[in-house]
């Protein structure tokens, strides 16, 4: 049986990228081969923005088209602690992964593994999740697949001797 873990997804204000990330992720960690692989899921931003708020209702209507429609969140700001909770704590871009990175060193011996979502793009060269927030619909859908994409090669790398089902 595979070591459980757990995942924090990040970007700048928690209402757009990170909780699209968080809630593809969220869906496909409760389904087989992957239920009860992974131990907390979660998402915040570096800025303290949209504390207590929802995500952006076009992350929502973006996740409910493809049939995520129990996803709940509550935003929230990154804080030290979470590099002692989490295995993995994935940047949407690369500002935020700076930002991410200088907390990170005034934390002695934090256990999470900092880096860009998108190193899991599977196309060899790191990807960004642009924020979708001031364009339209398209990039919401755009966050949607990449989040999609990096989470199944992801899981692939961190469980290699677990089979999805096809």
């Amino acid at each position: 049986m595979a070591e459980k873990i757990s995942v924090l997804f990040v970007c700048l204000g928690n209402i757009c990228r990170s909780t699209m990330a968080e809630g593809v992720f969220q869906s496909m960690a409760k389904k087989e081969p992957y239920k009860n692989l992974v131990a907390q899921i979660d998402s915040c931003g570096t800025g303290g923005y949209h504390i207590g708020e929802g995500p952006d209702d076009r992350t929502m209507s973006t996740l409910e088209a493809h049939g995520i429609t129990n996803y709940v969140h509550a935003a929230r700001k990154v804080n030290a602690s979470d590099f002692d909770k989490f295995d993995y704590i994935f940047a949407m871009d690369r500002a935020n992964l700076s930002d991410l990175q200088r907390i990170q060193q005034r934390k002695s011996n934090s256990k999470a593994k900092v880096m860009l979502f998108g190193e899991y793009s599977g196309t060899g060269k790191a990807e960004v999740i642009s924020d979708p927030y001031y364009g339209g619909q398209q990039g919401f859908e755009k966050a949607y697949e990449q989040a999609t994409r990096f989470s199944t090669n992801f899981l692939k790398e961190v469980f290699p001797d677990v089979q999805p089902q096809l």
